[in-house]
């Protein structure tokens, strides 16, 4: 039997629909409803300068592709963006029949276009006059004597005139003229003056159409509409040979990303035709780009959208513990010596981590510090901590991988300003990621003995931005093996090794696909021995189909396997071959971030976590590092995790066999076990 997958994007699609549905439950606070919304049209920009961009270049032959031919890369874009317009139908009615009211619920009114009762226009003219108008550049568009840039996802307003005449029977041509809305210098969300109980909110871009007449005196308008452009972002690192040449492209490339091929053309779906049309001629946007959207666009805005109201509560989120047994005075390197150290974000304090990198500064024994840099927070306090280590003498080495997607930027800053304060900079491998999140600590004694060192290997990025908005976990340790393993993957990315060999550590690119087929296969020779085969995968993708073809053996021979995937999982569920696999989606405050695998093992549970996801890029083509957890007591409380988060039918759904996001419950909003704030409660029972 040939086994079938689902196509990545499309997979993806129904992942951020499921974002969408987030804004649909009407048990959230209103404004974490409106932030979902944010992250559903922030998510969608990026997938269509990344992914959709990538398809359009093979579609019209631009971009040669072995895996994608021209046909199926323009059926897929057209798929796409049927999908697409499908939700945009859902988008608009969650905001227009249950945001918008639920806001007026709680004395929020937000106006939805020019039209403003009469106590707010003089304040609308004045503000307008006097905020607004200085920073306007209105820009005629013709087809062919004059050609404006549109940049990269900015807000456009798309005017129609006609010039003023004093004769009725001349006959009218239109004018056509745009202006980029000033939202670096303005907000893109207005607060009016109170009236009686009620707060007011309006968009700029409505501020402006309830004053064109201002800007163009000698013309009647016509209409206007809001239009916006995406472009393409991916930067493809040619066949670079060295860390330098991959520097001074990425230099080149990341400042020409505002002026990529376009890759959709948004507009207002109420814009008459014969206006569209213009348009498309003017700029000579490809008909194939075009994109129907509301009224307003770039919604990704509304998580800055104001709460006027001090009554409306703002989002009550689970603050991050402190662990008890590491208060400030405790030692993190004596509770590792004692045991393996299990830290869950944004459950537990990110502190902690940065606690570890403080005492490892100031601890005389630590000689060498080695970190891996994926993606940073901005003034980033691992950074700091690292620059006082090598300040104090400590050497410090920092692997920083410069391609990482929208990163590029600040990962050369934070890596000049490192170099420049001592630490030793390793660069990105030509045609290789690193995605590994792994930190190492070695320490001496005075004679240069070795003494215990300590590994930490995590599923999340050392940012302390997102480590309290994605749920990650990490492993300290001071296992000799462990530590030697993460030694050797340094001195590998050092050039000192080649051919390493790892003994605990899995690691993509060496051991990682050899040891998962072992592991799959005691599962699967357990269920043929009829003694219960079991697999537990959580992580955010599922893609490479060689894995996912082994999960259909494991599954044809009786395991039973669930995989708790987030966002992309081409997988098939409900198929012959694939009856005893179960997709669970879990979408709720924090991201699900985590890579976590269980392998029952007859009874004696085997796990792992780790940064790689089950995607042919994670692999094959990156640096990525597994490590098992081998304390019990930590390895009982991942399964529980695991076990709480199966159990979750509040926020957790099926995925099924036609890609629907199907709820466990028929009434989600009435069940107790939120697998998120259940597991909370656990750990804080556990301080």
């Amino acid at each position: 039997m040939e086994y079938q997958y689902f196509k990545r994007d499309i997979s993806w699609l129904s992942f951020n629909y499921r974002v969408l549905l987030e804004a649909d439950d009407d048990t959230l606070p209103l404004y974490e409803r409106i932030n979902f919304i944010s992250i559903y049209s922030s998510n969608l920009e990026e997938f269509y300068k990344v992914r959709v961009a990538d398809h359009k270049a093979i579609a019209t032959g631009k971009t040669p592709e072995d895996e994608e031919s021209v046909q199926s890369a323009i059926e897929l874009v057209d798929e796409i963006n049927n999908e697409v317009n499908r939700q945009l139908e859902d988008r608009i009615r969650i905001y227009e029949t249950k945001i918008l009211p639920a806001l007026r619920k709680h004395h929020i009114i937000f106006y939805q276009n020019q039209e403003v009762e009469p106590f707010h226009q003089e304040f609308i003219r004045r503000f307008f006059l006097e905020e607004i108008f200085p920073y306007l550049a209105p820009v005629p568009v013709t087809k062919d004597r004059i050609i404006s840039f549109l940049r990269d996802n900015r807000l456009y307003l798309a005017v129609r005139l006609y010039r003023k005449t004093e004769g009725e029977s001349e006959e009218c041509v239109p004018e056509y003229f745009v202006m980029k809305l000033p939202y670096s210098k303005v907000p893109r969300f207005i607060e009016l003056p109170k009236e009686g109980k009620d707060y007011y909110l309006m968009f700029i871009e409505d501020i402006i159409k309830a004053n064109l007449q201002t800007i163009f005196p000698g013309y009647r308008v016509d209409s206007s509409y809001c239009i916006k452009i995406s472009r393409d972002a991916d930067i493809l690192i040619d066949d670079a040979t060295s860390s330098n040449e991959i520097i001074e492209q990425l230099k080149t490339k990341v400042k020409k990303r505002k002026t990529g091929a376009v890759c959709r053309f948004v507009y207002d779906r109420a814009m008459p035709h014969d206006f569209l049309e213009f348009l498309v001629d003017a700029y000579r946007i490809d008909r194939n780009e075009l994109v129907p959207g509301d009224k307003h666009l770039n919604l990704e805005d509304l998580r800055h959208l104001p709460n006027p109201n001090p009554n409306l509560p703002s989002i009550q989120k689970p603050q991050p513990m402190k662990l008890t047994c590491l208060d400030e005075r405790e030692s993190i390197f004596d509770y590792v010596a004692k045991q393996d150290l299990l830290l869950h974000y944004p459950y537990h304090s990110f502190e902690h981590f940065i606690h570890f990198l403080y005492e490892a500064v100031h601890e005389p024994t630590v000689k060498e510090i080695m970190v891996t840099q994926y993606r940073v927070a901005e003034n980033s306090a691992v950074i700091n901590t690292l620059i006082a280590a090598a300040q104090n003498g400590k050497k410090v080495t920092v692997f920083v991988e410069l391609k990482a997607r929208f990163d590029e930027e600040n990962n050369l800053a934070t890596a000049a300003m490192m170099e420049e304060a001592g630490i030793r900079i390793i660069y990105s491998l030509p045609k290789l990621k690193v995605h590994a999140k792994v930190a190492l600590v070695l320490r001496k004694d005075e004679e240069g003995h070795k003494l215990r060192s300590y590994a930490y290997i995590s599923t999340g990025n050392f940012n302390e931005k997102t480590a309290t908005l994605y749920a990650d976990c990490g492993l300290f340790t001071c296992n000799p093996v462990i530590v030697n393993d993460l030694h050797t993957l340094f001195r590998t990315l050092k050039g000192k090794l080649t051919n390493p060999t790892f003994h605990r550590l899995l690691v993509a690119r060496f051991n990682l696909i050899p040891e998962l087929n072992k592991l799959i296969d005691q599962e699967i020779a357990l269920a043929q021995a009829g003694r219960g085969g079991r697999i537990i995968l959580k992580m955010n993708a599922l893609q490479d189909p060689v894995m996912i073809g082994r999960l259909y053996e494991a599954s044809e021979a009786g395991v039973e396997i669930d995989l708790i995937v987030r966002g992309i999982c081409c997988l098939i569920p409900g198929q012959p071959y694939s009856r005893h696999i179960r997709i669970t989606r879990i979408v709720d405050t924090f991201l699900e971030h985590a890579r976590v695998w269980y392998f029952g093992n007859g009874g004696k549970p085997r796990l792992f976590l780790g940064s790689p996801d089950w995607m042919r890029r994670n692999l094959y083509r990156r640096i990525e590092a597994v490590v098992p957890v081998l304390d019990e007591k930590l390895k009982q409380e991942l399964t529980d995790m695991l076990t709480i988060q199966l159990a979750d039918r509040r926020k957790a759904c099926f995925v099924d066999g036609e890609l629907h996001n199907c709820w466990k419950s028929a009434h989600p909003q009435r069940e107790e076990v939120r697998a998120q704030y259940a597991f909370y409660e656990y750990l804080k029972r556990r301080l």
